[in-house]
Order: C-alpha cells, then structure tokens, then sequence
C-alpha cells in the first residue's frame, strides 16, 4: 500500500438557465474563454479558480454551447487534474439547493458510464447499510443512457418520491435513517450541459462530478469511478475537501466493489490518498460470473431490490452486501486493514437483511418521505 497527499496524485489521461445562442467573450478577474482554452490547447493545467469561474458561467447561462463544448473536449484531451475536478465540482456544489442534514451521514454513488449493465448496487447497498443504523443520503438520477435504471428510476418504482423539498429529504433522513436527493432538483446545473455531452457523446469531466456535488456535503463517501484514469483524480478531490472516503473501481471495469474479480480502491482519510487492491475472496465470497450482476429496465431492477431484502440469496447479495459494508468502512475511523473492517461490517449487513431489517428500512422510507410531502395538492 501506498500513501500519498492529494497535492501528488496527478490524472493520466431542473430547471436549468439556458445556455445563450450568440458567441461573447466574457471577460471577469482576468479570466476568458479564449484565455483558458488557450492554456488547455498549450497542454497546461488549470487553476481550480479557472474552471469555478467557467462552471459559474455555466449555471449562470453565459456561455455558449461552443465554449462549453470547446472547453470540455480541451480539458478531457490535456487530462483533467484533482484541482481542476474540485474547482468545477465546487462551483456547482455552491448553485445547488443546500440541504442540512443532522448527525453523521454518508453517500453511496457511482458515476456510471461503465458498461457492465450491471444492477442498481448502489442503491441496495445504502438501503441495507441504513438497516445497520447509520445515515445514508444518497444523490443521484436517473439513467443516462442505457435501458439498465438508474438510481432514480429504481426508487420511483419502488414508490420513493423524487421531488422533496430540502426540508422535506432532512425530515425523512431524521425519521428513516435514509433520504434521496434528487440531481435534477437539487443541482439544476448539471442539465444545463446535457444536450452538450449528449452531441459531444464523449466521456468529460462531468461523468466524475454527479458524485462529488451532493448538495448536503457529506463528510463520508463511497464513490464508485468507472474511469481508471479518474478514479485517484476523485480521491485528490476528496482528500482536499477532508472527510473519509473510499474510491472504488473493479478491475471488471464495474464502478463499485466487485464480486467477478479484485478491486482497486483508494482510501481517503486525513487528508492522504492510501492505494490498494482488494480480493473478495479474502473475505470467502465466490467470484460471480459477470452476467450473474446484470439489471434491466427499472421495474425489474425493483423486483430485484425487494428479493433481495427479502432474503435471496447469490450474487448480487454477495456484491450488495460488500458494497453496503463499504458505507460503514467510510464511516469507521479505527486503525484495522480494509479487509478486517469490511468483513466485520458484512456480518452485520447480512444480519441487517437476514432479520428483515433491511426489507422494514425501505418500507419506513417510503412511508416517511410521503408523510413529511404531505397529500397532494388538489
């Protein structure tokens, strides 16, 4: 294992306002669109004052879709650094609807964009993670661009409602133990360059940020990058911002811990970046069959959620359940290996499902996210 301070790790390669359709220079504190695309183009870094001040523009509707699409495409083909990810993620974190969470809490998220097809683990995962007694306030959306759903989907099918207020997603934090705060509500920005990254249909930089501008700023992540180029990128984000975290790839490719093969994983504590390969077999899991972690369109991936908290075995419990134990790592302060920490916190993952726990913690969340939203208007 390896430990470095995020200053060394270095990248290899709503109702949203508008985005205008006439091409201005804008020019604010010495700073331009032709500035930093000229020092994107002359292959030097960023300052993360740089790119919050071009994702202020951004949000803001000052900027054309060519200098986006110009400064996006520029900053993917230099290679995104951990400053400039965090002035970016920053930025949009500062527009986004604050939410205040009470007590500890921590987030479960992935950026997608991994091709596995795989199901919603994530969302499994914080559900049982929550049945432990911890908090969980997950950010997320829906599917971007595959038949596979996403977070969102899968909630809406099982009956979480998406559109809560701030005030409303705390209240249901403080009753269930679990909230989820929905992207397009809470952080507009990120559709103000959807039809952009659609036409570009090229990884950018903001395939790593839904992660990191969750809008209650949790102190405790695990962040799933299917990226590997990103993935230590994430972790200098993370590590500068302070707090805990792990930083998760399979070496399947899959954005979380995987049960097919090992996992590379990043552990962010105290401001340093500790590297390490995880092996699943370590803690007596079966390595599954790729196929085995599959998912579908949303509904099916809801009857999967609720075999699986109803005690089926296999698979995607095996990986739901390392990924859940994961939430409690992040959150675990003690000296132990990563491997001694998950395996105490699987055991009591399995027991949080095997005693209908977990099953009662989603019934508890839809239940209190629609008691605190009330009847509906009418």
């Amino acid at each position: 294992m390896t430990s470095t301070p995020p200053s060394a790790q270095t990248s290899t390669p709503t109702s949203a306002l508008p985005l205008t359709s006439t091409v201005t220079t804008v020019q604010a504190g010495g700073r331009s669109w032709a500035g930093l695309l000229a020092t994107l183009l002359d292959r030097r870094d960023l300052t993360g004052v740089d790119t919050a001040w071009a994702m202020d523009q951004v949000v803001r509707g000052e900027a054309t879709t060519a200098q986006v699409a110009a400064f996006l495409t520029a900053l993917r083909a230099k290679g995104e650094t951990a400053a400039e990810i965090r002035g970016l993620a920053d930025s949009l974190r500062g527009h986004a609807t604050k939410v205040t969470i009470a007590g500890t809490f921590a987030d479960i998220v992935g950026t997608g964009g991994d091709r596995t097809g795989a199901v919603n683990i994530s969302t499994m995962a914080a559900v049982v993670a929550a049945a432990t007694g911890v908090t969980v306030v997950k950010h997320g959306g829906r599917a971007a661009s595959s038949s596979t759903g996403g977070s969102a989907d899968v909630l809406e099918q099982l009956g979480v409602p998406l559109d809560t207020t701030p005030e409303q997603a705390a209240r249901t934090a403080a009753e269930a133990g679990i909230a989820f705060l929905f992207a397009p509500r809470f952080n507009p920005g990120l559709r103000g360059v959807a039809a952009v990254r659609r036409e570009l249909a090229v990884p950018t930089a903001f395939n790593v940020l839904g992660p990191l501008v969750n809008p209650a700023g949790p102190r405790h992540q695990v962040v799933g990058v299917a990226d590997a180029r990103m993935a230590p990128v994430v972790a200098g984000v993370l590590a500068a911002r302070g707090g805990s975290a792990l930083v998760v790839r399979g070496q399947d490719g899959l954005d979380k811990l995987t049960t097919t093969t090992t996992s590379r994983v990043w552990v962010v504590r105290d401001g340093t970046v500790t590297t390490t390969t995880f092996d699943p077999a370590g803690l007596g899991l079966p390595r599954a069959e790729p196929g085995a972690l599959r998912g579908g369109a949303a509904a099916g991936n809801a009857d999967v959620v609720r075999a699986l908290l109803g005690g089926r075995r296999g698979p995607i419990r095996d990986v739901v359940l390392l990924n859940a134990a994961a939430v409690l790592v992040a959150l675990d302060p003690s000296p132990e290996s990563l491997a001694e920490r998950l395996a105490a916190a699987m055991a009591r993952c399995a027991e949080a499902v095997d005693s209908g726990g977990a099953a009662a913690t989603l019934d508890r969340w839809i239940a209190a996210a629609h008691r605190v939203m009330g009847p509906p208007a009418g």
